[in-house]
């Protein structure tokens, strides 16, 4: 629409002009030296405009031809950056899509070109994770890092990331420790930094970021709480595989008070003392705790407790009775501790009723021990056999084993 105006001026300008040059042509007269030239206006207007546009188109195609090998440099940079724009879009697609092999080379085959080549770096560094070629991968790394100078923290995240998926643990570890040294804040570093350690179960080094990990919110509340849990756990079990009981209360005395309440952990914590022979610190660790929540577990720990007191041990459990008579595993536990005060009558009466209201393997086998006490052969072959007989089909778990703990906890890195 502005070209169609523009031509009607000029039409219209055109028109006026021609009209004047009809009504009074006028003349023009030009003197060089003793030479004059006289010629209409109308045909001097013509021939000034002509002479203009003439010189002008000559400037134009002398500055167009001055700067046409840097147009046509340009013209061919764009090309190739175009270029290398769709193989790298075809990269991502082929990386997107499984396709290793393919998302490789189109990502590297015109990487030169790229206008982002750290993202083609980075990305064939994970096709060619995927294709198990650590080699390949490292070297697109470092590429990645020569290219573009501010982004080490970047590339040296991925190679991380890519060594801890590749099984290079200690490496990744090396890396990670270095980002966390600048960056302790950084939210997939502290993650990456809990993968490895649970991976390398270094739990001392694991509860010292757990605090961060709770303050940045990395990992849902959840894995939060079980991560504790796990990592108290295992610190409690390293000690007792050391046999190191000065070392195995001091790792309790580091649980949070509230995961100190929970009954998995109160029990963990029972059969690691039983283990190191501290019973008396394991009767009053199940006898705080049975004060606060009742649990089948702790009360038949405490039947396995031999404290230097059994006479109060005894009139403990006998308080629990109230409520619970029909309890078979507290009824095993007072026989047993009859048994250890020597009280025969007693405890065969506990153990009788507690095979009364359920039969166990573990109550035949203390009422045979307790005939074998009182001399009656007989009655302790029968009640061997039948708790032989019992456990075969309950096949109970041993209560005093360390159970290894259910690895992992936080999610893997894909």
């Amino acid at each position: 629409m502005r070209w169609l105006f523009g031509a009607l001026f000029i039409l219209l300008i055109a028109v006026s002009l021609s009209l004047l040059a009809y009504q009074d042509p006028g003349y023009v007269l030009i003197a060089w030296g003793y030479k004059t030239a006289e010629l209409s206006l109308s045909l001097f207007i013509i021939l000034a405009v002509l002479i203009f546009v003439t010189i002008y188109i000559v400037m134009r195609l002398m500055v167009n031809g001055w700067g046409m090998p840097s147009a046509f440099k340009a013209w061919r940079q764009r090309q190739r950056q175009q270029r290398a724009r769709r193989d790298t879009n075809k990269g991502l697609i082929e990386l997107a899509q499984g396709n290793w092999t393919h998302a490789e080379r189109y990502l590297v085959r015109h990487v030169s070109d790229s206008e982002i080549p750290l993202i083609n770096y980075l990305s064939a560094a994970r096709a060619a994770q995927k294709q198990d070629v650590p080699e390949r991968r490292d070297n697109y790394l470092a590429l990645a890092h020569k290219n573009m100078q501010g982004a080490g923290f970047a590339v040296q995240l991925t190679q991380a990331e890519l060594q801890l998926v590749h099984g290079q643990l200690e490496q990744a570890l090396a890396t990670l420790v270095q980002l966390h040294s600048s960056s302790p804040k950084h939210p997939h570093v502290l993650f990456l930094l809990a993968r490895i350690y649970e991976m390398l179960r270094s739990w001392g080094d694991l509860k010292k970021i757990i605090p961060d990990l709770k303050k940045h919110k990395i990992i849902s509340k959840e894995q939060l709480a079980e991560l504790e849990r796990v990592v108290h756990r295992e610190m409690i079990t390293i000690a007792t595989q050391r046999g190191k009981l000065e070392q195995l209360k001091a790792s309790w005395q580091h649980v949070p008070k509230p995961l100190r309440a929970d009954l998995t952990m109160a029990q963990h914590y029972t059969r690691c003392l039983l283990t190191l022979d501290a019973h008396n610190d394991a009767e009053a660790v199940v006898r705080e705790t049975l004060k606060r929540n009742r649990d089948d577990q702790l009360v038949y720990l405490y039947g396995l407790i031999e404290s230097s007191d059994p006479d109060r041990q005894l009139a403990t459990a006998e308080n629990w009775l109230k409520g619970n008579e029909n309890n078979p595993v507290l009824l095993l536990t007072l026989g047993r501790l009859c048994k250890r005060n020597k009280l025969w009558g007693k405890a065969q009466s506990y153990l009788e009723a507690s095979i009364g209201v359920q039969a166990r393997s573990d109550s035949y086998k203390e009422l045979g021990q307790l005939m074998e006490q009182l001399e009656e052969p007989d009655k302790a072959s029968s009640y061997f056999r039948q708790g032989l007989l019992l456990a075969q089909e309950e096949k109970l778990d041993d209560m005093l084993s360390v159970t290894p703990t259910s690895l992992p906890i936080l999610p893997s890195v894909v």
